[in-house]
């Protein structure tokens, strides 16, 4: 993964021109296109700042397309297809890994830890971890974040003769569990509780509060798109801190209601229960700075699993400035 990263940020630059923001459009307002790494619940406030017009009232009309990986969301943001990618940081990691003369920074993380929940095939009021040993588990693609978080978390409750399943695809991964595959599988809300409701699994852990704070998904963009794009930005990090406000203090009841346009097929009840599990492990940040405690954990997974081949500093791929500057008016 971080050799496509590292080849893509160099051809892309080399032969690329910079990207330019969607530009003002009949409405009056200003069009940002934002890739984003998978749709889900787990990103709320996002869809609520839209929902609730806090993108309109900065004068942005946001345009969302899904990536399906931080591979493809990374792609869009270098070839100029995206103005901002959502994605974990450690795509723009590997990308600076590989050298570049604009490098992608995140500008502001929205979930500050794991959203999976693991899930098993019986009730387990006292799981822990080193109930494990021994089990198949399906958590991911080897080689990806969440995969590799949830192997850290193995390895530190010291958890032995495990077995991570990585024949099977992401995407793919619930229904093969729910087919006979594996022990246990690792699903993201609305699915998980979704899946205890119709009594084919249960949730025995909430895989975020077992790893820590970790940057699991963040706003990166080419620094020269952030720099001649400053006043755009702003105004689209303030609907956002509005929109992670909101979801932190409402109820899930209310929140539901706002997330129904950005999931149709999905009920208000499961909406709202995918919201309290969510504010239960604390899933957003709430001032949206992405730490260096936090970036180093990551690079420390990364580690642990041997994909990391340099640690890139902080400051590289990382800045704060303007998150900070626009908390801080709001609150």
């Amino acid at each position: 993964m971080k050799k496509i990263f590292a080849t893509l940020g160099a051809a892309l630059f080399a032969l690329l021109p910079l990207s330019a923001c969607g530009g003002e459009q009949n409405d009056g307002l200003t069009k940002i296109r934002l890739n984003e790494v998978t749709h889900s619940v787990f990103y709320a406030p996002m869809y609520i700042a839209d929902s609730l017009g806090y993108f309109e009232e900065e004068g942005i009309k946001l345009e969302l397309t899904n990536g399906g990986g931080a591979d493809k969301v990374m792609t869009a943001v270098l070839s100029g297809d995206a103005d901002i990618g959502f994605c974990g940081p450690e795509a723009a990691f590997y990308v600076a890994t590989g050298g570049t003369s604009d490098t992608p920074t995140v500008f502001a993380q929205l979930t500050m830890r794991d959203g999976s929940f693991l899930v098993g095939r019986k009730e387990e009021p006292n799981f822990k971890w080193e109930d494990l040993a021994g089990k198949q588990i399906l958590a991911g693609r080897q080689g990806g974040v969440p995969a590799m978080t949830f192997e850290y978390i193995l390895k530190e409750h010291s958890v032995e003769n495990y077995t991570l399943n990585f024949d099977v695809a992401f995407n793919n991964m619930t229904a093969a569990f729910l087919e006979g595959t594996a022990d246990y599988c690792t699903m993201f809300e609305p699915v998980a509780s979704e899946v205890q409701a119709a009594g084919n699994g249960h949730i025995v852990a909430a895989v975020g509060s077992a790893s820590g704070e970790v940057p699991y998904t963040s706003y990166i963009a080419k620094k020269s798109w952030i720099t001649s794009h400053r006043d755009t930005v702003k105004g689209f990090l303030r609907a956002m801190l509005k929109a992670v406000k909101y979801v932190q203090e409402e109820t899930p009841e209310t929140i539901a209601e706002g997330l129904v346009k950005a999931f149709p097929d999905t009920t208000k009840a499961s909406l709202a229960t995918s919201i309290r599990s969510y504010q239960g492990i604390n899933a957003w940040a709430g001032d949206m700075q992405i730490t260096e405690k936090s970036y180093n954990r990551l690079l420390d997974i990364i580690d642990e699993a041997g994909e990391l081949t340099e640690r890139i500093p902080f400051a590289t791929i990382a800045d704060n400035t303007l998150v900070k500057e626009v908390y801080e008016e709001l609150f």
